[in-house]
């Protein structure tokens, strides 16, 4: 018998809070407005001008979690941040402020 998409038991899905504080990058970079869009998040981490935690990333799907530092070699700047939170949506510029704290020092 087939199983439908999605209909998997409990043990199959992500454990309570698991996905909640995970994002994949090249998104989190939207939603915290470090990027405008998504293709253009993609090539910042392609393009190696993304780490976290130290390592240097080349796929936009790796997954980022709460407490994950990165570092940003952004056009007009290079940025050091903790992320805080994750989001469902690009938000407001206060709401973004909130996904992350500045570290750079």
């Amino acid at each position: 018998m087939a199983r439908r998409h999605g209909s998997g038991s409990a043990q199959d899905r992500e454990p309570e809070g698991g996905a909640a504080d995970r994002q994949r990058l090249d998104k989190w970079l939207v939603y915290a407005r470090f990027a405008k869009t998504r293709t253009i998040s993609s090539e910042l981490i392609e393009n190696g001008r993304v780490r976290v935690n130290g390592a240097r990333v080349t796929s936009p799907a790796r997954g980022l979690a709460v407490g994950d530092v990165l570092t940003l070699a952004l056009p007009h700047a290079v940025r050091v941040i903790r992320v805080t939170g994750v989001a469902e949506r690009r938000g407001s510029f206060p709401d973004a402020q909130t996904l992350y704290e500045d570290v750079s020092g």
